[in-house]
């Protein structure tokens, strides 16, 4: 097993941050040629998705539909910190995604990434746990 902590920096509120090449080099880094890639967001305010990579169109929807659904300033929450759609937006599309790692790859398809998706920055740092486990 193989385990590290990613570190990225955010620049808007809202958005989607391709880590797919830095995962794919902790992959590598670990010498796994065949097993599993788990990739967690650490924050309550962050998710991990998997989203096509080729149509930026695509991750301006995503974004588009949670702030129609999810709007900020109308929930409970926000009387603590104003932040309560981020709370919601992350637990709906969830801290992690598993993929599987064949030939020291990803089994990605030519389409997907994987997208650290902020929903509280700007941020400084933000951690992501990347654990490859297999042989």
């Amino acid at each position: 097993m193989f385990q590290q902590i990613l570190t990225i920096q955010t620049d808007n509120r809202e958005g989607l941050y391709d880590i797919t090449n830095a995962v794919q080099s902790l992959i590598s880094k670990s010498n796994i040629k065949n097993g599993m890639v788990n990739v967690y967001a650490q924050g309550a305010t962050a998710a991990i998705m998997i989203q096509e990579n080729w149509d930026e169109s695509v991750q301006t929807d995503i974004l588009t539909l949670l702030r129609k659904y999810i709007p900020q300033g109308v929930w409970l929450h926000d009387q603590q910190d104003g932040n309560a759609d981020s709370h919601l937006k992350a637990g709906i599309i969830g801290p992690s995604e598993t993929i599987p790692v064949i030939n020291g790859k990803m089994g990605l398809s030519t389409w997907q990434n994987i997208f650290f998706c902020e929903f509280d920055g700007p941020r400084n740092s933000r951690n992501i746990a990347v654990t490859v486990m297999g042989n």
